[in-house]
């Protein structure tokens, strides 16, 4: 059983950077797609970035594009999601996903698509 707990959520100001991490425990290491997903208040849960099974391909929201990177280690079963620019839009809950798929290369925006999901990690972006 996969089971995942984010980290990294905090306050910061616009224009700042931030990461967060998702630590994966249980499961097989390398049969996991990943994502991260986020919920704003009185919205629905959106996709942000996905990545595949071996972290050579990777998938953004149009909205983050160019100012966020996901990446994953296997070694360190950790999923990471580095955010730069951030915006007073960016202000969610953020989630991490993960399924077992027997695709090196698939990536998967849908978050019907997702099994596993963590607790979630509060980003708040500040004027």
């Amino acid at each position: 059983q996969v089971q995942l707990v984010e980290s990294g959520g905090r306050v910061v100001q616009a224009g700042d950077s931030l990461s967060l991490s998702c630590t994966r425990t249980g499961g097989a290491v390398s049969a996991v797609a990943m994502a991260w997903f986020r919920q704003a208040p009185g919205k629905e849960r959106e996709f942000v970035a996905a990545i595949s099974r071996g972290g050579t391909i990777t998938n953004y929201e149009d909205s983050v594009k160019g100012r966020f990177t996901i990446s994953r280690d296997n070694n360190k079963n950790t999923l990471s999601l580095r955010m730069d620019s951030l915006k007073v839009d960016d202000t969610a809950t953020y989630y991490c996903a993960a399924r077992y798929t027997a695709s090196t290369r698939q990536t998967a925006t849908s978050w019907q698509q997702y099994a596993y999901w963590g607790p979630g990690t509060q980003v708040t972006i500040s004027s």
